[in-house]
């Protein structure tokens, strides 16, 4: 069905940078990004509350083991849909075409695989860190090696996820840069210290419905003002946008079936089945079962999330074959080109422009705050509880803290 067009006038090729930082942003928007900060927050600190003084490190590291399904299922998802991806994943759409999309043929196998191969070794071993099944399995000093592994790629990947969505804004809506960062650093680090695992889920599921909705208002907005859907594929068809199956073997070739289908397994293998922010969210599920219907559950997810990604991109072409650039958003760096995109969209619609910068920091934030409670756990299974085993239970959940 196709939806009427709305008359919008896009930035004209003589804009300038501080013209879209003046309009870009309404007080309605400031406020409902704050909505995004202060609600994180709150549920953070509701479970934070909850039980002060009985805390104990399980409750912070495992959320006593008592997860359900649904929720883990989603943390899972939120956990590494960074703003990185929601950024990044419509521009390769925009520049190469939908060939990306294949990756999530990948997803089956990808997550079938840990569910039914590396949950039920996991839990039945009964594991705070992944990284001890490498001393069960070799030695103490492969373990520490796992460890210092994980949390060297973990510090740079949260450098990534915190750094990149606040440059790119400072670029194109005039936020602070280093207030982005710090206000990210700051609300992470207080509802993740205080709520523990329980808090990082719950607010997890909060964010992840704030990526969808901030995703749905750009698809739902941009249609509408190039024609619908249907128009938004044939373009992108006629301009050779819309991707078949590229089964060429050479490796040297962008993306093809093989890259993405078969590459996309190990890609997924390290993330959903060994990755300590995972491995520690199965473990938290109340039993084994409701472990592996939460990774069953992903996959659905995964495939929304990606289907929405590559609409947004399709949608942006199709924008911009209608209404060309401006010189400055044409020689921009591609991981801006959706948010200098999404400016010009909802500009003249208070509080959607917030919504989907809410979008973007409810990635970073799901993300950050995961890696935060991994790195504490690991930090304290593997590398100070086998060398302080006296520790008490107030003093170790204190350190962890």
């Amino acid at each position: 069905m196709r939806v009427g067009v709305t008359t919008f006038t896009p930035l004209s090729p003589a804009s300038n940078t501080s013209t879209v930082k003046s309009t870009a942003f309404s007080p309605v928007d400031y406020v409902v990004f704050t909505l995004l900060l202060v609600l994180s927050l709150a549920i953070g600190l509701y479970h934070a509350c909850r039980g002060w003084g009985r805390h104990t490190i399980g409750q912070l590291q495992m959320a006593d083991r008592k997860m359900g399904c649904l929720p883990v299922a989603l943390s899972l998802l939120a956990t590494f849909q960074s703003a990185v991806a929601i950024l990044g994943v419509p521009s390769e759409i925009y520049r190469f075409g939908t060939q990306y999309w294949f990756l999530g043929c990948s997803y089956f196998l990808g997550l079938l695989i840990p569910a039914h191969i590396f949950i039920p070794v996991f839990y039945r071993l009964h594991l705070t860190s992944a990284y001890e099944y490498l001393e069960l399995r070799f030695n103490k000093t492969v373990r520490v090696c796992g460890t210092i592994t994980f949390i060297f790629q973990m510090v740079i990947y949260m450098g990534v996820v915190l750094y990149a969505p606040s440059l790119a804004l400072n670029a194109v809506t005039g936020f602070d840069i280093w207030l982005s960062v710090l206000t990210l650093g700051i609300v992470c680090t207080v509802y993740t210290a205080l709520g523990g695992l329980k808090a990082v889920i719950w607010t997890d599921v909060f964010q992840t419905l704030v990526m969808f909705l901030g995703q749905l208002a750009v698809i739902i907005v941009g249609s509408a003002k190039v024609g619908g859907l249907k128009r938004v594929w044939d373009v992108a068809s006629q301009h050779g946008r819309v991707s078949g199956i590229e089964l060429d073997p050479d490796p040297f070739v962008r993306h093809t079936f093989w890259t993405l289908a078969f590459g996309g397994v190990f890609m997924m293998l390290s993330l959903y089945g060994v990755n300590q922010a995972q491995v520690q969210r199965y473990l938290s599920s109340r039993t084994e079962k409701a472990a592996i219907l939460s990774c069953y559950a992903v996959f659905p997810c995964q495939q929304l999330v990606l289907c929405m990604s590559c609409l947004i991109g399709l949608v942006m072409f199709t924008y911009y074959k209608e209404y060309p650039m401006s010189t400055q958003q044409s020689e921009a760096a591609p991981d801006q080109f959706v948010l200098y995109f999404v400016m010009d969209l909802l500009r003249g619609l208070p509080g959607l422009p917030g919504l989907f910068v809410a979008c973007l920091f409810s990635g970073s934030l799901s993300t950050i705050s995961s890696a935060f409670n991994s790195l504490a756990t690991v930090t304290m299974e593997d590398l100070v509880r086998p060398w302080f085993p006296r520790f008490s239970e107030a003093r170790a959940t204190m350190l962890s803290r």
